[in-house]
């Protein structure tokens, strides 16, 4: 693949990306102004509406864990450049989610549902702050690393990988994954949660508290000691609560 190609196609997984994740933060909320969002399909199915949705949750962790690993990306794909297997997850996570927004069914009745004015702005704030946490958390380790533009510029510069260094900065000193936990409030900060969005909620974090669990061993086994001292100093989630109540990765 050329390198005009594989920078091209880092733009594009690039652009994939944010633009799935700017209509997941959309879609998850009850925005008077959004057609569609997690409670008004795009389709109706005539199918049992928790199986499909399982099933596109299951979809969507595969996808993100057979990725992820170091067999896939070290072993199926050794051969290939670092920019083009960025690009090639972002792809393939932007079309899950894509799957998951035009196949997702509602499901009848509610958890909670607030109707007054006050509690609805509380709720709104507490979820768009989440969101923000996880915004602003990809810029302090690099945001366009994570999402693989970086990598694609530099298979087109025909730059080395540099060497990964361990930081801790900003949201980074308090916690331990701010992206995660951002997103998280994201998934549960709403005045209507109706079962079909408690789904995707439980699904999803238990889908990141086990992506974390696997992720720690990976960076314990990168940085070593390093590591394993910020995990006993910095929580992972919940800031300033003892780590151990909350340390779901442990060893």
């Amino acid at each position: 693949m050329g390198r005009y190609l594989k920078f091209s196609y880092s733009i594009i997984g690039y652009i994939l990306s944010i633009s799935t994740l700017s209509f997941l933060i959309l879609w998850v909320y009850p925005w008077d102004f959004m057609k569609y969002n997690i409670d008004t399909p795009m389709i109706d199915l005539a199918l049992n509406p928790i199986l499909v949705n399982i099933s596109l949750l299951l979809f969507f962790a595969l996808q993100h864990s057979i990725m992820a690993r170091s067999f896939f990306k070290d072993g199926l794909l050794k051969n290939i450049s670092y920019g083009v297997k960025s690009a090639s997850y972002s792809v393939a996570s932007s079309i899950c989610l894509i799957l998951i927004f035009y196949f997702w069914q509602p499901i009848d009745g509610y958890i909670w549902n607030f109707q007054d004015d006050v509690t609805n702005w509380i709720i709104a704030i507490i979820y768009i702050g989440g969101w923000a946490i996880a915004f602003l958390a990809t810029f302090i380790i690099d945001h366009f690393e994570l999402f693989g533009l970086h990598q694609g510029y530099r298979a087109f510069k025909n730059i080395p990988e540099p060497q990964i260094k361990f930081q801790i900065s900003y949201f980074y000193k308090y916690i331990r994954h701010p992206i995660q936990a951002g997103t998280l409030i994201g998934l549960w900060a709403t005045p209507h949660m109706g079962y079909s969005h408690l789904l995707l909620s439980v699904g999803m974090t238990i889908y990141v508290l086990i992506g974390l669990h696997y992720e720690e061993k990976n960076l314990i086994t990168t940085f070593g000691k390093e590591y394993d001292d910020y995990i006993k100093n910095t929580p992972m989630l919940i800031p300033f609560i003892n780590r151990k109540e909350q340390n779901f990765a442990e060893r």
